[in-house]
């Protein structure tokens, strides 16, 4: 008769903490940070098709890392969710503190349940009326939830450039100055030698919730709207608004 290997509880927690870290960390990173008119999401993506940021709910918006498959059900998972809500009750009880708790509790199980645990690590952030209500929340792997102050980095090496956000992140930054520190932040870690790198406009996702508009504030910035943000004004010529007011745009339905 065969005999069973016994592993503690503490060493089969440490050995799955491990296998998702060092998944997560495979990946490029995502940064989320607030600005003066909302929240910015800007991550490395070199795939047009597969996004990891995306929209949940009016003023809710999702971003990860990780392993696409997984996080991609969870993103599925929180729109019906949200949108169930919103139509049982009233769009105003679909809060991001509501979803990150559902999100807790769904990787906590994964994490105790199952043999493998998600490679994921997401944020979900709310927009607020004004930017000391913005919410983002942090989900680890195990299920485990933390309130970020204004900004955030996931995925890659997170600690360095979180370093960078921590320095020279401010409350009330235009989005062009959010955008380029993210961009900043991004490019100082991965290069040879410890030297920063280069990352064009087509290797970025980037988007928004913006606090300006009436009902769905996710928008995505692609394009030559993005070009224009990442590209430097000339010496001493102002620098152009991203675009025009915002038009209202109708809660969905």
């Amino acid at each position: 008769m065969a005999m069973q290997f016994y592993a503690s509880p503490e060493q089969i927690t440490r050995d799955r903490s491990e296998y998702a870290r060092k998944g997560i960390a495979r990946g490029r990173s995502a940064i989320v940070l607030s600005y003066d008119d909302g929240v910015l999401f800007v991550a490395e993506n070199l795939s047009k098709a597969l996004h990891k940021v995306s929209e949940i709910y009016d003023r809710i918006g999702f971003a990860a890392v990780g392993r696409y498959n997984e996080f991609e059900n969870l993103r599925s998972a929180g729109v019906r969710m949200a949108d169930m809500r919103g139509y049982s009750y009233d769009r105003r009880d679909v809060t991001g503190r509501g979803l990150a708790n559902a999100y807790a509790q769904t990787l906590g199980a994964i994490f105790s349940d199952q043999s493998k645990p998600f490679e994921v690590e997401i944020c979900v952030a709310e927009v607020g009326a004004t930017a000391d209500r913005d919410e983002l929340y942090r989900l680890t792997y195990d299920g485990s939830v933390q309130d970020e102050p204004g900004r955030m980095a996931m995925g890659g090496q997170a600690e360095a450039i979180g370093g960078v956000l921590k320095e020279r992140h401010e409350a009330g930054m235009s989005l062009e100055a959010a955008l380029h520190l993210a961009v900043e932040a991004l490019t100082s870690v991965g290069g040879e030698n410890g030297a920063p790198r280069t990352l064009a406009a087509d290797q970025l996702e980037v988007a928004v919730l913006d606090r300006r508009r009436v009902g769905r504030t996710f928008r995505r910035i692609t394009g030559a709207a993005l070009t224009a943000l990442l590209t430097p004004p000339a010496e001493g010529t102002p620098a152009a608004a991203p675009d025009g007011p915002p038009a209202d745009s109708p809660a969905a339905g």
